[in-house]
């Protein structure tokens, strides 16, 4: 099973949408492996956001991802990291399709609702920024046999 990342954004929260976003991980059958609300500081933002530190916007990413706390969560599933980009949608919440969670929630490229490991490898990166080993938890997921066929997973 793969992991990978997602992280409810400071507006999701506080349009109260923290439920909404994660349920629809849920009833896709992303099983959460690990949540936490936290509070980005100016050291954690730019480390997550560096590859973006040289762009001209980075400096309002920073002050928008601070000011009020995050839900940062572990998704596991088979192929997580393609599923839940397709199930977060188009950076551009103007651009993402209907269904999606930022062509539903968002009208704004930077406040898109949330972020989505965008890879396996950024997955295990940002997974280990966020999470330490004990946070992650394995358990029976009994359903698996309802979401996958026997062979799938």
């Amino acid at each position: 099973m793969e992991k990978t990342l997602i992280i409810i954004k400071p507006g999701a929260v506080q349009r109260g949408l923290i439920g909404e976003v994660l349920s629809r991980f849920e009833k896709k059958g992303l099983q959460v492996c690990g949540i936490k609300m936290i509070r980005f500081t100016e050291e954690s933002v730019s480390e997550h956001y560096a590859h973006l530190s040289q762009k001209p916007f980075f400096n309002r990413i920073k002050r928008a991802m601070m000011i009020s706390p995050v839900i940062v969560c572990c998704l596991q599933g088979v192929d997580a990291v393609r599923v839940v980009r397709h199930l977060v949608g188009a950076t551009n919440g103007r651009e993402a399709l209907p269904g999606t969670v930022r062509g539903d929630f968002s009208m704004s490229v930077q406040e898109n609702i949330v972020h989505a490991s965008d890879s396996t490898d950024s997955a295990e990166t940002e997974l280990t920024r966020f999470f330490s080993p004990e946070e992650l938890f394995d358990y029976d997921f009994n359903n698996r046999g309802f979401i996958y066929a026997n062979n799938e997973f």
